[in-house]
């Protein structure tokens, strides 16, 4: 069912939810990309009540900012009061995972499990992106030619879309269903918000360096469940990095193997929640 939320600063949000139950909030990745975690949501949707929204300047949702870390948190704490109730759980996937660990440290009573899908950890020193850089060749084989064409000119809508969704390709393990679940992924098109994306990414780089992330992850006190996936093209250090520092007093920070970056790969590992009975999160092992 669609819906609509307005933060208190007047920007309209798409919204939708489907299934009975306990709350669950979906944070699509990014920066500057829409919702693309349907298939996600209907796996879950028969356990838990999914809502999915686009966030601000994306998709669906009004285009307009101003494009921060700190009010991605307040427009997803928008999502949470109007469509959730009072306390959820929270998925995040990529960026989104960055935005729904930050959103748990931010406002630790109003979440009641944090899933950590696919992000990029919070080890400042550690740079992933030379190593994506260069598994992200590696993986585009015969289309690394025309995505590198496409990325030193200006491009029509059509060939924004068509880079992509090959950059895309590279974040599914199978070869041979890797080009069909990028071309989903982009259907419909909606266009990726630039100025959001530059944003984004530059002030989280900033805040993993200055804000102490690290040690306010230490706080976390409910039960988080961290997936990752041995094909990644994004090193699995980085998510690491995550799961050294939640050890929480009470809940759990439990690793998970999905495949690789993917929604569609990762939605066949995202099932009902983990009991918190596990008292410390333990690395995730390396294969």
């Amino acid at each position: 069912m669609a819906a609509e939320v307005r933060t208190e600063d007047g920007c309209r949000l798409w919204a939708e939810q489907a299934g009975v139950g306990s709350p669950l909030v979906l944070c699509h990745g990014g920066p500057g990309l829409w919702d693309y975690l349907g298939p996600v949501a209907r796996l879950l949707d028969r356990h838990v009540r999914v809502i999915r929204w686009d966030q601000r300047g994306c998709g669906r949702s009004e285009r307009r900012g101003p494009y921060s870390v700190g009010r991605f948190v307040a427009d997803l704490d928008a999502v949470r009061e109007h469509l959730a109730g009072p306390r959820t759980a929270v998925l995040g996937h990529s960026w989104g995972a960055h935005l729904a660990q930050r959103y748990a440290i931010e406002h630790p009573e109003r979440v009641s499990h944090l899933i950590y899908v696919s992000g990029t950890g919070i080890d400042a020193e550690r740079g992933w992106h030379p190593h994506y850089e260069r598994n992200l060749r590696r993986r585009l084989g015969p289309h690394l030619d025309r995505w590198e064409a496409l990325g030193v000119r200006a491009r029509t809508p059509a060939e924004e879309r068509e880079r992509a969704v090959l950059q895309w390709s590279a974040d599914f393990a199978d070869p041979d269903v890797a080009m069909s679940h990028a071309e989903d992924m982009a259907t419909p098109w909606l266009g990726i918000n630039g100025d959001c994306n530059r944003a984004v990414n530059a002030e989280v780089k900033q805040e993993l360096r200055t804000s102490g992330i690290a040690a306010r992850c230490r706080t976390l006190d409910l039960p988080v469940l961290i997936i990752d996936g041995p094909e990644d093209i994004r090193p699995r250090w980085g998510v690491d990095s995550l799961g050294r520092r939640c050890r929480t007093a009470s809940g759990s920070a439990s690793p998970e193997p999905a495949t690789c970056h993917g929604s569609r790969i990762h939605a066949t590992s995202v099932g009902p929640w983990r009991p918190s009975s596990t008292r410390r999160c333990e690395p995730a092992s390396e294969t």
